[in-house]
């Protein structure tokens, strides 16, 4: 079984696709960690994230053994990874990886930004998942405060219509819905609300599909 969630920066995917993994007892991928990776790696080398041939080198010498690297989780790499998945050289080098990750034996929940419209369109659910941009502003404006990140929530919403804008206009796989896919706007609901939605949604995908309860 494949499970894709995509949706826009700090919707709520991330921490829900984690959770439906475990739920279900699937492997898991956080998409946008290959992207941060390159970013990283990037960077490493002192090179510009926006030289398409520079990230795109960075993402075919990429190993997946430093996905779990806890520098990627650092505030500023999220820019960086958003500027080197413009690359349609980047998003090729990195897409038979993904697609191999979701042919796991034990099934496998992708999250990301075109998981389900080019990474695995014939996947078995499909999540889109959203909130209003000064939801997801506050959201991580929270988190960054409590890493010691000095910015305001206007900086923070300012930098999520950026990156908005920057994700749903680039020239290849864009963030856009999925036709077949569930929408969950988690504006209003708090983790435990989203992941009883987010699974009460799947299970009816399922059912639909014939499998198995």
């Amino acid at each position: 079984m494949i499970i894709a969630i995509d949706g826009p920066a700090a919707s709520g995917k991330g921490t829900i696709g984690k959770l439906v993994a475990a739920h279900y007892g699937l492997a898991y991928l956080d998409t946008g960690t290959l992207y941060r990776a390159v970013a990283r790696d990037t960077l490493a080398k002192g090179e510009d994230p926006t030289d398409a041939d520079a990230a795109s080198a960075s993402a075919k010498a990429l190993d997946p053994g430093t996905l779990c690297d806890p520098e990627l989780t650092a505030p500023g790499l999220g820019e960086a990874a958003s500027l080197v998945a413009k690359h349609p050289k980047v998003r090729q080098e990195l897409l038979a990886y993904q697609r191999s990750f979701a042919r796991a034996k034990s099934g496998a929940v992708l999250d990301g930004r075109d998981v389900g419209t080019v990474i695995c369109p014939d996947a078995d659910v499909k999540l889109f998942i959203t909130a209003t941009p000064e939801e997801r502003a506050w959201r991580r404006y929270l988190e960054l405060k409590q890493a010691g990140v000095p910015l305001s929530h206007a900086d923070v919403l300012a930098g999520i219509r950026r990156r908005d804008e920057r994700d749903k206009g680039r020239a290849v796989a864009p963030l856009r819905q999925a036709p077949d896919a569930y929408l969950l706007d988690t504006t209003n609901l708090d983790i435990d609300a989203a992941l009883r939605a987010a699974i009460d949604l799947i299970e009816a995908a399922l059912g639909r599909a014939g499998y198995a309860s």
